[in-house]
């Protein structure tokens, strides 16, 4: 099969390794039935392929969260029964990834005369007990982490951001899309339970619907009402620096960049943030 021609989507992922479970950047080759997998070294694609996925069956994860200070990581269970982790620059890359995939699947699936799972998902939204949702988010060990967040210059402890709650109610299946997430999350804030913190969240909840109350934002944020606090502390995580958290990201991705002294060409991930005005680099293996 002509990979070019047969390519439905190309990018740069950071992939877990099977056997040494180190992360590597890799340019991925989505096709009809297979994502395949390249090295990238000196500036271009290897011209031979260091491995493949077949999507035959395959289950999607996304958001996959187990992986600590990694939120932006999906799984692919391949049939064989192989875990493959792969993580994206961004969590709209990281989406956009998972739905261009499970299309493909779906695809494969109706060819062969099946048909895609039908979603209870209302069903199933329509029967989720808030308290549980909440004792589930609020539990310091599997529950959302908390920490310090930077908002226009203000900053704000013990709270999480309105996408990471998304990515949490996704994760653990309160929610089978992210929309249902920002529902039930938006439940959850209308009854007290979430409340919001700093400019962003209260305007939102000054003007937005019942339905939208909780904003997939990471600049919207929020934290567990103070009866709930009285119960005991919970999980933070690290925290970055000051000047990491204050500016406003504007972009985000993974670039080639040509070493200084060796003119060696790295997958890097960049992120642009204004207010400051900084563009930050990084080595996404060890992000």
């Amino acid at each position: 099969m002509d990979t070019k021609s047969s390519a439905l989507k190309e990018g740069f992922l950071i992939k877990r390794g099977h056997v040494v479970h180190n992360w590597k950047a890799r340019w991925f080759v989505l096709t009809p039935d297979k994502l395949l997998y390249f090295k990238y070294e000196g500036g271009k694609k290897d011209s031979s392929q260091r491995g493949k996925i077949l999507l035959k069956d395959c289950v999607i994860t996304c958001p996959f969260l187990e992986h600590e200070n990694r939120p932006l990581v999906l799984k692919l269970h391949s049939k064989p029964g192989v875990d493959h982790f792969l993580e994206a620059c961004s969590r709209e890359e990281r989406d956009a990834w998972a739905a261009d995939i499970r299309a493909a699947v779906d695809r494969l699936r109706a060819a062969e005369g099946g048909e895609a799972k039908p979603s209870s998902a209302e069903t199933r939204l329509q029967n989720v007990e808030l308290s549980k949702v909440l004792d589930s988010m609020y539990d310091v060990h599997s529950g959302i982490k908390t920490g310090s967040h930077v908002e226009q210059g203000s900053t704000y402890s013990n709270c999480f951001s309105g996408s990471a709650a998304v990515d949490w109610l996704v994760s653990v299946q309160f929610a089978l899309t992210r929309v249902e997430a920002v529902t039930l999350g938006s439940a959850l804030v209308e009854m007290g339970l979430l409340q919001p913190v700093g400019l962003r969240s209260v305007e939102a909840l000054r003007s937005a619907g019942l339905s939208q109350q909780l904003q997939d934002d990471s600049t919207a944020l929020y934290s567990f009402a103070d009866s709930l606090k009285k119960r005991g502390s919970v999980k933070a995580e690290t925290s970055l620096s000051a000047m990491e958290l204050s500016g406003k990201v504007v972009k985000r991705g993974y670039l080639l960049k040509q070493g200084h002294r060796r003119k060696n060409w790295k997958v890097r991930l960049f992120v642009l943030r204004s207010e400051p005005a900084f563009l930050h680099y990084f080595d996404p293996s060890r992000v």
